[in-house]
């Protein structure tokens, strides 16, 4: 059953070839995941981390379902206890990360902070190879260790030489906070590479969605205020919502289209455009600006992240192509 429903979405997916859809695709793609860091940089202002995320993956749940039914609709088995079994261990590291993301914005720019989570990519290869026995051969491959090392050491200079944003240096806190973010980002990916491929992009992502939406709902009561839209004006709501539509749902889904049509590594390399367009946006709305300390540690960062990925376990890249 679950082969079937497998085996169905992998033919949607690499069915056909169309490059100048897939590079469509993943500028779109780009653009949309510059964006992530401001809208929730300028959400802190009105929400609290807990409802901010919370609503955005309710928002984000609701904007998948009528792609889930559909799916249903044309033959795929319907949802059980086992999907959802199957699906709640990665929603555990998704929610801190989730959270910690949003609470790193209170300590650096969001410019900054999106420089710093393309770290991520290391952090998924170092834990693939954890995960994954067969794979450790390409700790050995002197790209992987020099990415890895310039990519650490360029992720604790873009966060650490910062004077004149907020307060200068980061508070160790916010260093910690960061990498727990980018780290818990990277456990993600790894942990639902089983209900990607089990179930399909479109159902686990629904299914993730929903379970990330319910363990959220009693931490926001806990720590949180649940009224939050209620008092934030409709204006911010609506930029919520834009961004929970537009940043989880929307971005995913053409990320899945470019991997389709030019492949994961084409698509994944492009992905470190990114932060670039993230300190671009940012300088313009909230005038952040980059010490030439922080330049000079943003290029190593994206050096090293480059590398690693060159090498990346294929563990990481099959991944990649079920997300």
């Amino acid at each position: 059953m679950n082969r079937l429903d497998s085996t169905r979405e992998i033919v949607d997916l690499r069915g056909r070839t169309n490059p100048s859809e897939g590079y469509a695709a993943v500028l779109a793609t780009v653009l949309i995941w510059s964006t992530p860091s401001l809208f929730q940089y300028y959400l802190n202002r009105y929400y609290d981390p807990w409802a901010q995320n919370f609503y955005r993956y309710v928002v984000a749940c609701l904007a998948i379902a009528p792609l889930l039914i559909y799916r249903i609709q044309r033959g795929a088995s319907r949802l059980n206890w086992r999907a959802v079994i199957i699906c709640f261990v990665p929603c555990l590291p998704n929610v801190v990360h989730q959270i910690t993301q949003v609470m790193a914005l209170f300590y650096m720019g969001p410019g900054v902070y999106a420089i710093f989570t393309r770290a991520s990519v290391i952090f998924t290869a170092l834990l693939a190879l954890a995960f994954f026995p067969e794979e450790r051969s390409v700790i050995r491959q002197w790209q992987f260790q020099l990415g890895t090392l310039l990519g650490l050491i360029g992720a604790f200079g873009v966060v650490w030489f910062q004077p004149g944003w907020k307060s200068g240096h980061i508070a160790l806190p916010g260093l910690f906070i960061a990498f727990t973010a980018t780290f818990c980002w990277a456990l993600y990916g790894i942990l639902v590479k089983r209900p990607s491929r089990e179930l399909g992009s479109i159902r686990s992502f629904g299914v993730i969605s929903l379970i990330t939406s319910v363990l959220l709902l009693p931490l926001t009561f806990a720590f949180g205020k649940i009224g939050a839209p209620l008092h934030a004006g409709s204006h911010v709501n609506l930029i919520l919502i834009i961004s929970a539509v537009s940043c989880i749902t929307l971005a995913h889904v053409l990320y899945y289209v470019a991997i389709r049509e030019i492949g994961v590594a084409l698509a994944q390399s492009l992905q470190l455009l990114c932060p670039a367009g993230a300190m671009g946006l940012s300088a313009w709305i909230y005038g952040e600006r980059l010490t030439h300390a922080q330049i000079w540690s943003a290029a190593v960062l994206l050096i090293g992240a480059f590398l690693a990925m060159r090498v990346r376990p294929a563990a990481v890249i099959e991944s990649a192509e079920n997300l």
